[in-house]
């Protein structure tokens, strides 16, 4: 039986952070969200809406809380 690590907040803030989203440490998902729309607004954030596809792709080993933040914030238009 293969076990999946589930994606949290911690990963999801790593992967934004890894784009160059500067968050603080320990930031809820909503807050990580936010911040990252924030930049991307003001000056874009190469390789977040390939991010944000990616981790949708992986929706059912996702934190219910991590992906209300990007469906809510993210992918809100």
């Amino acid at each position: 039986m293969m076990i999946a690590e589930l994606i949290d907040g911690d990963d999801f803030r790593q992967r934004l952070v890894a784009l160059g989203v500067q968050l603080p440490e320990g930031a809820c998902p909503e807050t990580c969200a936010r911040l990252a729309r924030r930049m991307q607004r003001e000056v874009g954030v190469p390789g977040l809406e390939a991010e944000i596809a990616a981790l949708m792709q992986q929706r059912e080993i996702m934190l219910p809380s991590v992906r209300r933040a990007i469906e809510d914030i993210l992918q809100a238009r």
